[in-house]
């Protein structure tokens, strides 16, 4: 009886130790690279993991903690350096959590494009563009599209931008 129970122990075990395993060397590893490799990602804490640590398919994007002295622009450049490290990895969505709730998501292939776009794309034009990729939970449109003149389109998404950076976390690091 005390084989089978150390046996199923190790088994246990091993399995807990792949799956961190796993989620370690395959994203938070590329994250801390990341968070390492420019001064203003000091103050940022990111945690990143598969849903429920198993399924490769969804990547959650969990803010920990925003130092007061980061900007909303500081953890926005972490999340898109974080995509250009991955951008040949596919994702069906990426989840973006704050102290581990779930807030909205966006589709994998949004944020494989937004990787690929690092350091050629206007940043500006990213941000201001973000909002309209981002759902909610329950699968609907967190932000809609914006149609005008440039002025007015511009200051309509950047008013989105700045709606879903406090829903996403700016609240929850003022708590």
């Amino acid at each position: 009886m005390n084989k089978k129970f150390i046996i199923s122990i190790l088994i246990i075990l091993s399995i807990a130790v792949g799956i961190f395993g796993f989620n370690y060397f395959t994203l938070a590893k590329p994250l801390d690279s990341v968070l390492k490799s420019d001064y203003r990602n000091k103050g940022i804490e990111v945690s990143v993991h598969y849903e429920n640590y198993v399924n490769p398919n969804v990547l959650v994007f969990d803010i920990k903690k925003v130092q007061l002295t980061n900007r909303t622009a500081d953890v926005f450049r972490v999340f898109w350096q974080y995509s250009s490290e991955l951008k040949t990895k596919s994702f069906d969505k990426v989840i973006l959590s704050s102290k581990g709730q779930p807030k909205f998501y966006i589709h994998g292939s949004h944020f494989q494009q937004i990787g690929r776009e690092h350091g050629i794309q206007n940043p500006i034009y990213i941000i201001r563009t973000f909002p309209e990729n981002v759902y909610n939970m329950d699968d609907t449109k967190a932000f809609g599209s914006w149609t005008g003149g440039i002025l007015g389109v511009t200051g309509k998404q950047m008013e989105d931008f700045n709606n879903f950076s406090k829903k996403w976390f700016i609240d929850d690091a003022l708590k």
